[in-house]
């Protein structure tokens, strides 16, 4: 009969009356501070339960129902969460990961939709197919962190670090971006017809610096004040995009329509390839 004991003093919280923890039924417990690392919790129900500052660290969670749970402060390090059900349809049934460590988790084709994961450490996770639409991500660490054909859809991400992640095939329409940490990110497509999607996007303030943004589309964003030296744009889509008082140092604009993009107070004379209509030239 497994124990779960508490991580600190090693007291026993509870007894599972099974051989094993593999699809246990652990819903609606109270199990803070618990000691679950290094263990198989494949399946495992997790719904609602409590489980505050407990340390999952290098267990396998594939497949695990975590809806509802609060996790806050967990230490996931390493974890694999592939295809775990994390989030909800709603925000009041989804988790709560609010300062928790997924960094080097495995979060695979994971639900994470309107999953709070503020102020969370996800760098070096991998999150290719995973669905975080309308997820809070705000103030997180996804440094590193790679996904592709990964859902951020109108998801919270303002003041985000996704420095040097590596973003394909994503979709990011309707999310927020406000000051995010955008540097030596890669937002393109693994196929030679594709792109990223940021349509609706709002970049204000960002740091997009030396970023790889091939064929990007992202269409009626806002990208005032944005800091983008040393990116490349080439054939990116930035139709009505707002581009005030932005940065284009040595940003590449090669195949880019500037026609319908406002650039007023950017100095796209500093630019690279930047092909700029007629009636516009005075904003150089």
């Amino acid at each position: 009969m497994p124990e779960i004991k508490h991580r600190l003093t090693g007291e026993t919280l509870t007894e599972i009356d099974s051989d094993t923890l593999t699809h246990a039924d652990l819903r609606e417990m109270t199990l803070e501070e618990a000691d679950l690392s290094n263990m198989d919790l494949s399946g495992v129900l997790l719904n609602g339960a409590y489980m505050v500052n407990a340390d999952m660290s290098g267990s396998n969670l594939q497949g695990a129902v975590m809806s509802g749970a609060n996790l806050e402060g967990v230490n996931l390090q390493g974890a694999n969460l592939r295809k775990a059900i994390i989030g909800g349809t709603t925000r009041s049934n989804a988790a709560t990961l609010e300062g928790a460590d997924l960094s080097g988790a495995d979060l695979r084709a994971a639900d994470l939709r309107y999953a709070i994961v503020s102020h969370a450490n996800f760098s070096g996770a991998q999150l290719s197919r995973a669905d975080l639409t309308k997820a809070d991500m705000h103030n997180s660490d996804f440094s590193g962190a790679t996904a592709h054909n990964t859902l951020f859809i109108d998801a919270n991400m303002r003041e985000i670090d996704l420095s040097d992640a590596e973003l394909r095939d994503c979709h990011l329409n309707g999310a927020i971006l406000i000051k995010a940490n955008l540097r030596g990110v890669t937002m393109e497509s693994n196929e030679d017809d594709g792109f990223c999607t940021l349509k609706r996007v709002n970049l204000e303030g960002a740091n997009i610096t030396d970023a790889q943004l091939c064929n990007l589309f992202a269409t009626d964003c806002i990208m005032r004040r944005v800091n983008l030296t040393g990116a490349n744009l080439s054939n990116a889509v930035l139709g009505g995009t707002i581009m005030r008082n932005a940065n284009v140092t040595n940003a590449d604009f090669e195949g880019v329509e500037l026609a319908t993009v406002t650039m007023a107070f950017s100095n796209f004379s500093k630019a690279l390839n930047a092909k700029i209509p007629d009636y516009k030239k005075d904003l150089r």
